[in-house]
């Protein structure tokens, strides 16, 4: 996130996009409901779903699957027509503005009608009060980034915020919101193909030479390989060691994933529970949870913080810290860390954002990085007053809009997107283990609208078979106008759901297009 989540409080309007708030983070939710209650915060929803948000928002816009670029380029056309810019922001930090109009002068109102389905009244009201807002942020979440365009969406949104100014102040901002308390975390260590810890790239040399004289070994130039590419691409990889990953219930089109994995000469997990990529493994590392090891979390809005054992791991279960080093001691490279603080210290080090960083700082409370020394008291927001550009300028990356992978026809006349339930996390490895938390959701549900269920019979609890061009599952319905015509929602936390979603891949960020495929449903007798 460029900023802190608590400076929420400081903005005049909040845009939520492709995310549902109040069940990703309830929480939070519950402090912007507040908000809007009394009349601090006005709030823009965009979702094709309609989400328990959707009740508070002064405008909710309700796109067709796969079309965001569109709304958003179509707010940006307001913008400019009614002069709502942030002209001497444009003109003092940002470059390609030129560029940005050539492509959305095209995306009239009435444009983004017909190709969204939202009318032109909503695209006018969500632009003027988007744009006429002193401080305006954005949150967005996997409903914008899981399609094969969505580093197009995201850089549309970072294009909506540079034109208006709403960047590099408290209560602006473009914010996503992960699933993992820890994402951001893994991400900041390295748990990328191009980078090692801190961003630094992986091809640069001087970052090589860093980190092969801090750790004593010669390393590769050459950057990793995507998530993405190792579970579906056959025959590229011979092994594989997933730590808290199951991409048997979480991967796009789960039957190519298997096929992949079945391909492997050796598969290794580390995890909590048996989940369904445990069950393909050859090898099992048992791992502990949060409660039973030292450490830190850096959350999504950079917030690094301690993290303190209060019991001992049960069986044989080790800190995944401790696992790591044990492997790589076997392997031939000695790790001889006593305490997750010597890796802390380790990684203020080497990484520019964490040096001023340390356990005992943390007593104190979290900090944000970018934190460089010990005297820096954290950054709540990002480029206060440059970008991390060449020319310290924020450029526009404008995008036209291109079709899904995969839209529904003849054979497939629904729409399936996915998502998650306020009780479960992800692929429900870790809460399907809680009695009282499978008792609230006890299985994945279909939702189908009304329409769409008189239609072909089926009843709200009815059983129906779902069909892709992937696969196909059966699954109970529920029967609610939460989502429109011709589109249906499954979570993927009981399920394999993702036997039918498209692993077609966006081309740089290669995430997959989760969140639209084509289906069938016929009704079980």
């Amino acid at each position: 996130m460029t900023n802190s989540t608590e400076l929420y409080k400081q903005a005049d309007v909040l845009l939520v996009a492709g995310l549902n708030l109040t069940e990703m983070y309830p929480v939070f939710a519950d402090f912007v409901k507040s908000e809007v209650v009394r009349g601090e915060l006005k709030l823009i929803v965009i979702d094709p779903r309609r989400t328990e948000l959707v009740d508070y928002a002064q405008v909710w816009i309700r796109p067709k699957l796969g079309t965001d670029i569109v709304w958003i380029n179509g707010m940006m056309n307001v913008i400019l027509e009614e002069n709502l810019q942030d002209a001497a922001f444009i003109e003092d930090r940002t470059e390609g503005i030129d560029e940005l109009k050539s492509v959305i002068e095209s995306y009239t109102p009435q444009k983004v009608r017909e190709i969204t389905g939202v009318v032109e009244a909503d695209i006018v009201e969500a632009a003027r009060l988007y744009g006429q807002a002193s401080r305006a942020s954005i949150l967005y979440g996997m409903g914008i980034t899981q399609h094969i365009h969505g580093t197009d969406n995201v850089s549309g949104l970072c294009n909506l915020a540079l034109l208006t100014g709403n960047l590099g102040k408290a209560g602006t901002g473009v914010n996503t919101i992960a699933k993992q308390n820890n994402g951001q975390g893994a991400g900041d260590m390295g748990c990328l193909p191009p980078i090692y810890p801190g961003g630094q790239k992986v091809a640069d040399p001087q970052s090589n030479e860093k980190f092969e004289k801090a750790w004593g070994a010669s390393l590769s130039q050459k950057p990793g390989i995507t998530e993405s590419d190792m579970v579906l691409d056959k025959g590229r990889l011979k092994g594989l060691f997933a730590l808290g990953a199951n991409p048997m219930r979480s991967g796009p089109n789960i039957n190519k994933v298997r096929e992949v994995l079945q391909g492997m000469d050796f598969v290794v997990v580390q995890d909590m529970f048996m989940t369904e990529t445990a069950e393909m493994a050859d090898v099992i590392l048992p791992a502990c949870s949060f409660a039973e090891k030292d450490g830190t979390f850096t959350n999504v809005s950079r917030l690094v913080q301690r993290v303190r054992k209060i019991i001992e791991p049960p069986g044989e279960s080790k800190p995944d810290w401790e696992i790591i080093c044990q492997l790589s001691t076997r392997m031939g490279y000695e790790m001889n860390y006593a305490h997750p603080e010597q890796i802390m210290n380790e990684i203020a080090s080497l990484t520019p954002p964490y040096g001023g960083i340390s356990y005992q700082r943390l007593d104190s409370g979290g900090l944000r990085w970018p934190c460089p020394t010990a005297a820096h008291p954290g950054t709540p927001f990002l480029w206060e007053k440059k970008f991390n550009t060449k020319s310290g300028k924020g450029i526009f990356f404008p995008a036209e809009y291109q079709l899904p992978a995969e839209l529904p026809d003849e054979q497939y006349p629904f729409a399936l997107t996915t998502g998650k339930n306020l009780y479960h996390l992800h692929t429900g490895s870790y809460t399907r283990q809680s009695v009282a938390l499978s008792r609230l959701a006890s299985e994945d549900r279909l939702e189908m609208n009304p329409s769409d269920a008189e239609r072909l019979g089926v009843l709200d609890g009815g059983q129906v078979k779902v069909s892709s061009r992937r696969g196909e599952i059966d699954i109970k319905a529920e029967v609610t106008d939460r989502v429109s015509e011709g589109t249906v929602f499954a979570t993927f936390h009981s399920s394999a759901v993702n036997k039918l979603t498209n692993d077609s891949l966006d081309a740089l960020a290669k995430a997959p297009e989760l969140k639209i495929c084509g289906v069938r449903i016929e009704k079980v007798a």
